[in-house]
């Protein structure tokens, strides 16, 4: 069953910061083995990047059940299919219209079509991490439960949104604030990268697979664009959470780029 991490999680500061490492290369899936069946489109990282996928322990960190669908779906489909381990860890339960329990289970639905088991989701239920548009999490709470299951998964590559939060959704740009965080303060275990999700502009957001030149085109450090079967599937996905599924829901799944495309950089 998916995991649901307790309310009253204590909101101690972080500690004992790990020392600066020296860094050995950066690496990531190598995205041209022949084991494996690959989207043609996905493309290939910054030089130097070669380890076999299986190496690979992903973490997606997201903010509401729907976040792993509506905006990870390139991501997560195109490093699951590599063979790398993902796991998602959704940081609220979207309890904004008290719906948090149904979407707990249409989260665990989803992953599955995604290929992410339930033991490997978890969601941060937690009374001061509420779905608010308007609110902004505490950085040092959100950082602790964030680094506390990197430790405690051995995770070697993190992804969550980038300062935008493509939706500028509040919860979204504090993942980005805590993984920033985390990061700068050297707080991550070594060898522990963080991609962040390109917002894009509203022209681009919303034409679909119209995108895929200007997003070949422009500098990024990963990019993952779904074949037309890969991207039912993330429709599929999406479709798993019928709470949400308003008219305008299913415009999104028709022209919304990042149904089909991932542009991710750096930290």
């Amino acid at each position: 069953m998916l995991r649901d991490v307790s309310r009253n999680f204590p909101a101690t500061a972080l500690s004992n910061a790990h020392p600066e490492p020296q860094r050995p290369p950066q690496t990531f899936p190598h995205t041209n083995s022949a084991k494996r069946r690959k989207s043609p489109w996905v493309r290939a990282f910054a030089a130097g990047w070669a380890a076999r996928a299986d190496d690979v322990r992903a973490l997606l960190v997201t903010a509401h059940p729907d976040d792993e669908a509506m905006f990870f779906a390139p991501t997560v489909l195109s490093l699951v299919r590599a063979g790398a381990r993902a796991a998602v860890l959704c940081c609220s339960a979207g309890n904004y219209y008290n719906q948090g329990e149904i979407r707990k289970k249409e989260l665990e639905q989803s992953c599955l079509l995604l290929g992410i088991p339930a033991s490997n989701v978890t969601v941060v239920d937690h009374r001061d991490l509420p779905d608010n548009p308007a609110l902004q999490w505490d950085t040092q709470l959100l950082a602790t439960f964030v680094l506390k299951h990197i430790e405690a998964n051995n995770i070697n590559l993190v992804v969550t949104f980038d300062a935008g939060g493509v939706s500028g959704h509040a919860n979204h740009t504090s993942l980005y604030t805590a993984l920033s965080y985390l990061h700068s303060e050297r707080k991550l275990p070594e060898g522990c990268h963080v991609l962040t999700l390109e917002s894009v502009n509203l022209f681009r957001k919303y034409i679909s697979i119209l995108d895929v030149p200007v997003s070949c085109f422009l500098s990024r450090d990963a990019l993952f664009i779904l074949t037309e079967e890969e991207a039912e599937q993330a429709r599929r996905a999406m479709r798993c959470h019928h709470s949400q599924l308003l008219w305008f829901r299913h415009l999104y799944m028709l022209f919304s780029r990042y149904m089909v495309i991932n542009s991710l950089r750096l930290l």
